[in-house]
C-alpha cells in the first residue's frame, strides 16, 4: 500500500484495573490513543504503511508516545512538539448494566495549540495515497480545524482518497464555529463516508430513520450533496446491555446496498476504539478487496478490538481473516 495519513490528537489514557471506579482505586493504568491515531496504528499492524501527523508535547511523555507509535513502525517525521502537557483522558470501565463513563482533560494540551503554519503539509502528504479524518480534530479548537482543513485542501488537490468519519460530539466545538457549516466544508474535500444516519442528519439537515430503506435514501442525498463522496459505509451496533453487543455494517456505493451479518460479542473486554478498529479494517479492507468484502473485514475488525484492553486494535490479519471463515470459538492455537 501506498503511505496513509492520519491527523489528530494523542491522548493518554488514564483508568482503574479492571471495572473499578476510581473512588475504589489506588492504582491506576495508562495507555495511548485517540480517534485518528487508533486508525493508523491499526492499519500499521495489518502491515500498512502509514504516517500520523499532530502536535505532542515536549517532555519525556511525549517522548514515551513517540516511543509507542514507532513500535508500530508509524512515520513521526511530521509529528511537531509543543511545551504544553499531552492531552488526557480518564476511564471507568463499565460492566452488565452500568455504563462506562470519561472525563477529558485536553483543553490546553498541546494538541490545542497546534496551527497551519505549524505543519508542511506539501512534504508531510508527498507519499500520501489516502488521507483519514474525523469530526473529532475539527470540533477541538479553531487552529486544529483551519490545520485540517489545509491539509485536506492539498490532498484533494493531489487526487487523494480521503475518508471521513465526521463524528459530531455536542461535548466539543465550544470555540465559537459551526459545527454543521465546517463539517459540510470538509466533507467537500472527501471520497468515502464513514458513518450512520445520526452523522448523515447532522451535516444534511434532515430526520431520516434507521431503517435500510431510509439509509439509502440518505446516501443518496449525502452524494447529491457532497459529489466528491463514492461510497458510505455505516456500522450498526446494538446494546444488550454494557458487555454484550452485536456489531454489522450496511453500504450504499453509488449502485447497491449491501448489508453483513451480526456479530455478537457476547464479553466485551475493552469497547473504546472499537469505531476507529472498523474504519481501520475498511480502509485496509478497500486497498485490498471489493466493497463489500472489506465491509465485512471491517465488522470483523471491529469485533476483535472488544477483546483488547486498551485503544488500539492488536488483531493481525490472519486473526481478522479466521473470524470471517467462521473461526469465533477461543479454542488455543496450537
Amino acid at each position: 500500500m501506498s503511505q496513509i495519513i492520519t491527523f489528530g490528537e494523542v491522548l493518554m489514557r488514564l483508568s482503574p484495573f479492571g471495572n473499578k471506579k476510581f473512588i475504589q482505586a489506588n492504582t491506576l493504568e495508562f495507555y495511548f490513543g485517540g480517534t485518528e491515531l487508533n486508525v493508523g496504528l491499526s492499519i500499521a499492524n495489518f502491515g500498512g504503511n502509514v504516517k500520523h501527523i499532530t502536535c505532542i508535547s515536549d517532555d519525556f511523555i511525549g517522548d514515551t508516545a513517540i516511543s509507542y507509535l514507532n513500535k508500530f513502525d508509524l512515520d513521526t517525521t511530521a509529528i511537531v512538539r509543543s511545551g504544553r502537557p499531552l492531552g488526557v483522558y480518564f476511564l471507568e470501565v463499565g460492566a452488565v448494566m452500568r455504563p462506562s463513563s470519561i472525563s477529558y482533560n485536553r483543553s490546553h494540551s498541546a494538541f490545542s495549540s497546534i496551527q497551519p503554519e505549524m505543519v508542511d503539509w506539501e512534504s508531510a502528504l508527498e507519499t500520501g495515497s489516502w488521507f483519514h479524518w474525523t469530526g473529532i480534530t475539527p470540533g477541538l479548537t479553531q487552529g486544529s480545524f483551519d490545520t485540517l482543513k489545509e491539509g485536506l485542501k492539498l490532498a484533494k488537490k493531489k487526487g487523494m482518497q480521503v475518508s471521513a468519519d465526521p463524528t459530531y460530539r455536542s461535548g466539543l466545538w465550544k470555540y465559537g464555529v459551526n459545527a454543521k457549516d465546517a463539517l459540510i466544508e470538509l466533507l467537500h474535500c472527501s471520497t468515502i463516508f464513514i458513518g450512520g444516519i445520526n452523522e448523515m442528519n447532522e451535516v444534511l439537515g434532515t430526520e431520516y430513520g434507521y431503517s435500510n430503506e431510509e439509509f439509502i435514501e440518505a446516501s443518496k442525498l449525502l452524494m447529491e450533496n457532497f459529489p466528491s463522496i463514492e461510497k458510505v459505509f455505516d456500522k450498526i451496533r446494538t446494546s444488550i446491555n454494557a458487555s454484550w453487543h452485536k456489531i454489522r455494517a450496511r453500504m450504499w456505493n453509488g449502485e447497491e446496498f449491501r448489508e453483513t451479518q451480526d456479530f455478537d460479542i457476547t464479553h466485551i473486554v475493552d469497547r473504546i476504539g472499537t469505531g476507529d478498529a472498523f474504519a481501520a479494517g475498511l480502509i485496509y479492507g478497500l486497498q485490498h478487496y471489493d466493497d463489500y468484502k472489506s465491509m465485512d473485514y471491517a465488522s470483523a475488525a471491529c469485533a476483535l478490538k472488544h477483546t483488547y484492553e486498551g485503544d488500539v486494535n492488536y488483531a493481525t490479519i490472519d486473526e481478522v481473516t479466521g473470524i470471517l471463515e467462521g473461526n469465533v470459538s477461543g479454542r488455543f492455537n496450537r
